[in-house]
């Protein structure tokens, strides 16, 4: 089958003898990990931050400490179970709300990942640090060197690391100078992040500090992944990296490699990589561009991944103290997923049946699923319905919400539903029907790239393994406005489905076989022909 219409492109199909074998790569792995990190939130979330430049003396920042929330209650909380894999999405919607007042019994490890309390992710920081530029206090130093050890995640040489410790006063002395930015526990000073340049404001303590919340926050997701998948890190080959954090000086701001950083750090040796960036649809642009480096034969194990944001953590605080709940926005999260060449089992990504939204498809959210959604099913020959789930913008409306965002997985639900009965797919009175049969109950920190579509690989990938699922669309969408260099918007979607079971060795092996019956054939054609002419 080719796609169709003006952007019709013939998709990597090997036919033999009338059959025909999609020569797909497939999702080998998916893994996300989460780091509760309150003590960051408060030094280093813009909202909060902002308000304590414009605005010190306010309500709200006297009061926020009494809505912080302690590890154990991060971890219990539902949506967090269900990101690492301990709860599936259709346990989440069943469980009473607020899901802050009912917590689950669940625990730090997942089927899919795992939940970091902050004092280990300090010492992350420290070993993800290239440069020296991280100051961990002697005593906490080696506390957490003895938690990492029993961990396993890093290697004796990384873990050295934490043996170059600093004195207390050493540390107070670059915080209180300007020079660093604090690492703090509880109120307490324990390291600090040094700026990289007296003079750059793309190496400065700040800048620095985000850049390593997302550099090691990405390591522990690629780690992650690489243990529960007991995977060999040196099979990587490529690495794209998704975040939405800048890594650069000032003569080049946007310069990267964090990929290859990454890399480094999960002990990936054999890999190259790249950084690419679409603010939230980046990490679905990084899947399609794997799928097809990996289709090509370029690569054959490529990692795409982002780690945490630590600017963003806090964004809705505000409304959250103001409601009397807990700041649910203290995670920072990452993931990670292996996009490998077909084995005849994980399930594919179609590279055939790609949405895009081009310049020229238009702002309105009918335009942006006219363009994400229906174009690419409509031109396969797919409908609506065709899908089992969808996977757009995943954020927990827990969050939202009470900031007057609504639940946004929801409304794009509806306006697929919505689509849908335009097209005569499903009756108006439908609706309520089809998001629950096709969407899932939101569940993702808001952390920009992390909701957008990829929390679900994991879940989707086990359903389909499982027979529970045929086919599910992943959806990116990104506002590239927010950048002041254009005002368009931006998507990208993409299909995983069940794996037909042919493999491209299988199909070479029956093609050889194939040639030879066309051989044979030829050549009782010939000595046919060649009787035929002797006779006369």
């Amino acid at each position: 089958m080719l796609v169709g219409g003006d952007d019709s492109v013939a998709p990597c199909y090997t036919r033999i003898g009338g059959r025909t074998y999609m020569e797909f790569p497939v999702i080998k792995a998916a893994g996300y990990i989460m780091v509760h990190a309150p003590n960051i939130m408060m030094e280093h979330g813009t909202t909060i931050t902002m308000e304590q430049i414009k605005n010190p003396d306010s309500s709200y920042l006297g009061i926020i400490d009494q809505f912080i929330r302690s590890f154990d209650q991060a971890v219990k909380y539902p949506p967090n179970q269900v990101y690492i894999g301990n709860l599936t999405p259709d346990e989440l919607r069943e469980l009473p709300r607020p899901w802050y007042e009912n917590l689950s019994d669940g625990g730090r490890e997942g089927k899919y990942g795992e939940i970091y309390p902050e004092e280990e992710f300090y010492g992350a920081l420290k070993i993800a640090d290239s440069f020296q530029l991280v100051e961990l206090e002697e005593e906490f130093a080696r506390k957490i060197k003895t938690v990492l050890e029993s961990k396993k995640l890093f290697s004796e040489k990384q873990l050295g690391l934490l043996d170059r410790a600093s004195e207390a006063s050493h540390i107070e002395e670059l915080v209180e100078s300007g020079k660093a930015a604090g690492l703090y526990l509880d109120q307490k000073l324990v390291g600090c992040i040094r700026e990289a340049h007296d003079t750059d404001p793309n190496l400065s303590a700040d800048t620095i500090f985000e850049n390593l919340v997302t550099k090691a926050s990405g390591a522990l997701a690629i780690i992650n992944l690489l243990k529960k998948n007991q995977l060999d890190p040196e099979s990587v080959d490529y690495i794209i990296e998704t975040s939405e954090e800048a890594i650069g000086d000032m003569n080049q701001r946007g310069g990267g490699n964090l990929a290859k950083a990454v890399g480094e750090i999960a002990g990936c040796r054999q890999a190259t990589g790249v950084d690419m960036r679409a603010f939230c649809a980046g990490p679905a642009h990084g899947i399609v561009a794997a799928s097809a480096l990996v289709q090509s034969g370029i690569y054959k194990n490529v990692v795409v991944m982002g780690g945490g944001s630590s600017a963003k953590l806090g964004m809705n605080s505000r409304d959250h103290t103001a409601k009397g709940m807990p700041v649910l926005e203290d995670m920072a999260a990452g993931f990670a997923v292996l996009i490998s060449a077909n084995d005849g089992v994980s399930p594919v990504v179609r590279t055939d049946i790609i949405g895009r939204h081009k310049i020229s498809s238009g702002s309105s959210p009918q335009a942006v699923i006219q363009s994400i959604i229906v174009d690419p099913l409509e031109n396969n020959g797919l409908k609506l319905t065709d899908i089992d789930v969808y996977a757009p913008e995943l954020q927990n409306a827990e969050i939202t919400a009470p900031a007057g965002a609504g639940d946004v997985p929801m409304a794009n639900y509806k306006m697929i539903g919505a689509m849908a009965v335009k097209r005569g797919e499903i009756a108006r009175e439908a609706i309520a029907d089809f998001t629950a049969q096709h969407g899932v109950t939101g569940y993702a920190p808001t952390q920009g790239h992390i909701p957008s579509g990829v929390p679900l690989i994991g879940y989707i990938r086990d359903s389909i393994l499982a027979g529970s699922m045929q086919r599910a669309m992943v959806i990116g969408k990104g506002s590239l406005f927010l950048g002041r260099m254009t005002d368009l918007f931006d998507g990208v979607s993409f299909i995983i489905e069940k794996n037909s079971g042919e493999t491209q060795t299988e199909a070479r092996v029956e093609r050889e076989d194939y040639k030879q019956e066309i051989r044979n054939v030829l050549a009782g054609a010939l000595q046919e022909l060649a009787r035929s002419m002797a006779g006369r």
